[in-house]
C-alpha cells in the first residue's frame, strides 16, 4: 500500500508559479512510476505529466509542455510538479498517482494504483 500526500497548491495570478509535492508514504517509493494529473470542475481527469521510476523518462500533456516540469527525489520519497506561466485554464484539483511497478511512464488515469487526496490550484486572471 502506498499513501500519497500533495502539497502546495494555492491561488496564483496568472503568469506566475507554483511547484506542487508529493510525499509517499512507501520506502520502495524509487520503483514506483509517478504521475500529475488534474481535475476542473465538471470535467474529467486528465493527464498532466509523468516520469519513470528513475526520473530517466518523462512526459508530458501538450497544454503544458515547456511551461511544467516533473522530477522526483528518491532519496526524499517524493516527486514534484513545478509550474511556471501558469494560465487560468489550469485551474483544477491536482492528483499524483503512483504505480505499483513498470519501467516506464505511463499517461492513463486507469494506469494507476494509488491516488492522493488532491490539491487545489487556482489561477486567476
Amino acid at each position: 500500500q502506498v499513501q500519497l500526500v500533495e502539497s502546495g497548491g494555492g491561488l496564483v495570478q496568472a503568469g506566475g508559479s507554483l511547484r506542487l509535492s508529493c510525499a509517499a508514504s512507501r520506502r520502495t517509493f524509487s520503483t514506483n512510476p509517478m504521475g500529475w494529473f488534474r481535475q476542473a470542475p465538471g470535467k474529467e481527469r486528465e493527464f498532466v505529466a509523468a516520469s519513470s521510476w528513475s526520473g530517466g523518462f518523462t512526459s508530458y500533456a501538450d497544454s503544458v509542455k515547456g511551461r511544467f516540469s516533473i522530477s522526483r527525489d528518491n532519496a526524499k520519497n517524493t516527486v514534484y510538479l513545478q509550474m511556471s506561466s501558469l494560465k487560468p485554464e489550469d485551474t483544477a484539483v491536482y492528483y499524483c498517482a503512483a504505480r505499483s511497478s513498470g519501467s516506464y511512464y505511463y499517461t492513463g488515469v486507469d494506469e494507476y494504483d494509488y491516488w492522493g487526496q488532491g490539491t487545489q490550484v487556482t489561477v486567476s486572471s
